[in-house]
């Protein structure tokens, strides 16, 4: 890119824009990094997922217990409870009745994310008199503060700027320790979220380059014809503010060329997995929804990651959330708009787990959605939804401490109520994933304490378990949801049974084996609902001795022991 076109380019700003594999991003101007010789073994990363334009939750989460409610509030959209080879999926039959959901039927990935204990969400999250603007509630989410303050920094920036004091950028930056950015934005805007205090704004925008390759090959020099290569201002302007503005911008355009040849070496020291990322919705909807554009961002992180990217907070987009009109098909409530993005969320985010547990980075990485409103209860006329105020919050990953937080909408009303603050959210993820101290988050980065300081309407905030500071087994979680039972009697003569527990709709099967492994008897292989089942098993003809049965059902399998006698 020309210098003078660069120049022209500078927006009030704090990310470096440019582009890897033809996906644009923006490098954060990250103010600080002193502690990090000391959390060198600090690993955790946070990716802040955007659902650009304002989710409709619920038709993301169907509430069971006021179903008929919601559905008379919404029948033009309304996801079917039954009578349909698309209806809503139990998500979890282990819930209280205030906590039952249903996912959209184009959500089945994100269930079995859930099933394997690596999905949390969040009922009913927002701000005390939401705004209801895209711009402003983005801007609101995006500094964390309240509808009435105006902040020109943003949360994730001031986390960085206060955990990584006192070194300055772009001085002492990118330097032994830390080769690569702390923030990396996907996209060619530039976000609010990532903005520090006391720092010039400064973006540079490399929005379409041919490849990733080509670009880094041009990044030394300019095409100018008879300007300096280093693009070096006129000596007499050297002591000027001029002279000094235009030193501090060309130093940023130097590290901005570390950084993309930096990262650029990563992903090529990333690679491939045999992971397959979803590309295309395959049901009815428009042709510009269709495509997956959340895949190849989170694809991409994945291999940076792999290839050595310290980078600690990344941001991904996906809009078209905005859904006034046609967020349904008119003649298929389960297909459409808002159908699309489930499938593109809910198959990239699979996808991306299970590339991350191939490379190995599974327990190091969280991804919690973000979102500027939700939808008002009612349906409009235009099988569409308008601007409303809570919405649920989706968290992603290994280090999750899944489960539903919050109880279902109140459907009798025409906007869903606030159950938590989003600053909750955000604060306790802080605390318990990047293992921020609480005393930072509170004076420092929400200027409030939202974990468990006093609540503006009485009260006191509750600390939010979304996340766990040490990592363990999801095999408590799962157990509770699926498992297989003792039988009775056992030992056990001519017959015996057991129970067993699903947590989801689809085949269960149970083989008997003999004490050499060889498969005995097919003891149940048919489709169950969620929940707990008993079955009688016929033991004529079993020679007496020592048996396994075993359950299987999906990924899930359980064996327990059974001795038959004569």
């Amino acid at each position: 890119m020309k210098r003078r076109n660069f120049l022209k380019k500078i927006p009030l700003a704090l990310s470096l824009p440019f582009a890897i594999n033809g996906i644009p991003l923006k490098v954060m101007a990250n103010n600080p990094l002193s502690r990090l010789a000391q959390q060198g073994d600090s690993d955790r990363v946070l990716i802040i997922l955007q659902l650009h334009g304002g989710n409709d939750g619920l038709n993301s989460l169907i509430p069971v217990e006021q179903y008929d409610q919601y559905y008379s509030r919404r029948a033009n959209i309304a996801i079917p409870k039954s009578n349909s080879l698309r209806k809503y999926i139990p998500l979890d039959s282990t819930l209280p009745a205030n906590r039952q959901v249903g996912l959209h039927p184009d959500m089945q990935a994100m269930k079995g994310l859930y099933d394997q204990g690596k999905v949390a969400f969040v009922q009913g999250v927002s701000y005390r008199n939401n705004n209801g603007s895209h711009f402003r509630g983005r801007d609101i989410w995006f500094m964390g503060g309240g509808s009435d303050d105006y902040f020109s920094s943003g949360w994730v920036g001031r986390y960085l700027q206060q955990e990584y004091a006192p070194l300055q950028y772009p001085a002492d930056f990118p330097n032994n320790d830390m080769l690569d950015p702390l923030g990396i934005e996907m996209g060619s805007d530039v976000s609010l979220i990532f903005h520090q205090e006391n720092n010039i704004p400064t973006s540079l925008s490399l929005n379409d380059p041919v490849g990733f390759a080509n670009l880094v090959e041009e990044l030394e020099g300019f095409q100018d014809k008879d300007i300096d290569p280093r693009g070096k201002p006129p000596e007499f302007l050297d002591n000027s503010p001029y002279g000094k503005e235009m030193n501090w911008i060309l130093g940023l355009e130097k590290k901005t060329d570390d950084y993309a040849k930096r990262l650029y070496e990563v992903f090529q020291a990333g690679g491939n997995t045999t992971v397959t990322y979803p590309e295309i919705y395959p049901f009815n909807a428009p042709t510009g929804s269709k495509r997956n554009h959340l895949s190849p961002q989170l694809r991409l992180i994945a291999r940076l990651l792999a290839g050595g990217c310290k980078t600690k907070v990344f941001m991904v987009k996906i809009g078209g959330f905005d859904t006034h009109a046609s967020q349904v098909e008119s003649y298929d409530p389960t297909m459409g708009i808002h159908a699309a993005l489930m499938y593109h969320i809910s198959t990239a985010m699979k996808a991306f787990q299970d590339d991350l547990k191939a490379r190995g980075l599974e327990s190091r990485v969280l991804t919690v959605t973000t979102s500027e409103f939700g939808r008002r209860v009612h349906s409009n006329g235009s099988y569409g939804t308008d601007h409303g105020t809570g919405g649920p919050i989706f968290v992603f990953g290994r280090g999750v401490n899944p489960g539903v937080i919050g109880n279902v909408p109140d459907m009798t009303r025409d906007n869903i109520e606030m159950q938590y603050d989003y600053r909750q959210v955000y604060a306790n993820l802080l605390k318990d994933w990047m293992l921020v101290d609480e005393q930072k988050i509170t004076n420092d980065i929400f200027f409030g304490n939202f974990i468990d300081g006093p609540r503006e309407e009485g009260g006191f905030y509750q600390p939010l378990p979304l996340a766990v500071q040490v990592i363990s087994s999801t095999e408590p979680f799962v157990n509770q949801r699926f498992n297989l039972g003792d039988c009775y009697p056992n030992p056990a003569k001519g017959q015996t049974a057991f129970t067993f527990r699903t947590n989801a709709e689809g085949m269960v099967q149970v083989m008997l084996y003999d004490r050499t492994g060889k498969p005995t008897k097919q003891l149940v292989k048919q489709n169950f609902e969620p929940g707990e089942h008993s079955i009688a098993v016929d033991l004529t003809g079993i020679p007496a001795g020592l048996y396994i049965y075993k359950m299987n059902m999906g990924s899930f399998e359980q064996t327990k022991k059974l001795v038959v006698i004569h």
